[in-house]
């Protein structure tokens, strides 16, 4: 185990841990299974990390723990945050997702690494090519596990599953955990402490909230227009439910001479990642996307320190 004590890092953590924070890491030290369930916000990843960091024996340089995210973004922001806590005590961490060189995993993982986080799909992959081991890991985090064990992913983490050692830890975090996915943990789960943070426990400061009501679906987008004439704004996300309305939306604003730019899960990966960092740098005053970009919303970093002053659901 690995004395965090005295580590300083980069990342700007506040001096109080949150209520999540403060109840769930003792569990997952401790090598209790946990379901924590926290809006976003309330530094849900920084918990992973801090518990990964805790528990992470450095002096074996095999694969420990692994944590599964439903996106790419999300899988390496967490591999951020954990290389940010875990960067005076030597914590090596690879992010393993679609899209990346499958070369450059199977050389990361080759070199040894203690801590895996990626997308289901391609971690089974290097499980399959016998290029991650599985024999040390004991602990298994799903990352927005509403996600995870929803029908679009339950079948990959099964596959996943499958080659872990059977005494094996898991937690489940997630900010919504409808009652079918807690009845499907009895089939992987041992005892789990169950952790529940209230809305009135938030820690959101800050942050107002308003409701626009639009009767007709073609009256959205004047809405929208009038918003942006009513308000000061440096930076906006504009969430849409689908990957045609983020197209669709993204015309019409270009065609109203508004400098936007989009991005959805059809799009590669490079691209992706190329608008994302476009829009951290302030290059980019508007972001238009669907819930590809949503989970892990709060370690967006943009230049002037703090996050998008709006974040509008279309």
């Amino acid at each position: 185990m690995t004395d965090l004590g005295s580590v300083k890092t980069k990342y700007m953590f506040q001096e109080t841990p949150s209520a999540i924070q403060q109840r769930a890491v003792r569990h997952i030290i401790d090598g209790h299974d946990v379901i924590a369930q926290a809006q976003s916000g309330t530094g849900k990843t920084s918990m992973i990390a801090l518990s990964v960091c805790q528990m992470v024996d450095t002096s074996c340089r095999e694969v420990q723990a692994l944590i599964l995210c439903p996106t790419r973004e999300l899988a390496l922001q967490t591999e951020k945050v954990i290389l940010a806590v875990g960067n005076f005590i030597n914590i090596q961490v690879h992010a393993c997702v679609g899209g990346k060189s499958v070369g450059e995993d199977i050389r990361k993982l080759d070199n040894g690494v203690h801590v895996v986080c990626g997308t289901p799909g391609r971690v089974f992959d290097m499980i399959k090519r016998r290029t991650l081991s599985t024999r040390a890991i004991k602990l298994l985090v799903l990352d927005e596990s509403d996600e995870m064990l929803s029908t679009v992913f339950k079948d990959q983490i099964y596959d996943v599953y499958r080659y872990l050692p059977p005494d094996l830890q898991v937690c489940l975090i997630s900010a919504t955990l409808p009652r079918e996915i807690l009845e499907m943990t009895n089939k992987f789960m041992t005892e789990p402490v169950r952790i529940l943070v209230k809305r009135d426990e938030l820690t959101l400061e800050g942050i107002k909230q308003f409701f626009v009501s639009v009767e007709r679906e073609e009256w959205k987008f004047d809405t929208l227009c009038d918003l942006y004439d009513t308000l000061t704004i440096t930076q906006a996300v504009i969430f849409c439910n689908t990957k045609r309305k983020v197209d669709w939306l993204t015309e019409k604003l270009r065609s109203n001479n508004f400098t936007v730019s989009s991005m959805h899960g059809d799009m590669p990966q490079k691209e992706r990642e190329a608008i994302t960092q476009e829009f951290r740098s302030g290059n980019s005053r508007v972001l238009i996307t669907t819930d590809v970009w949503a989970r892990g919303l709060d370690k967006m970093r943009l230049p002037q320190g703090g996050a998008p002053d709006v974040y509008i659901i279309g």
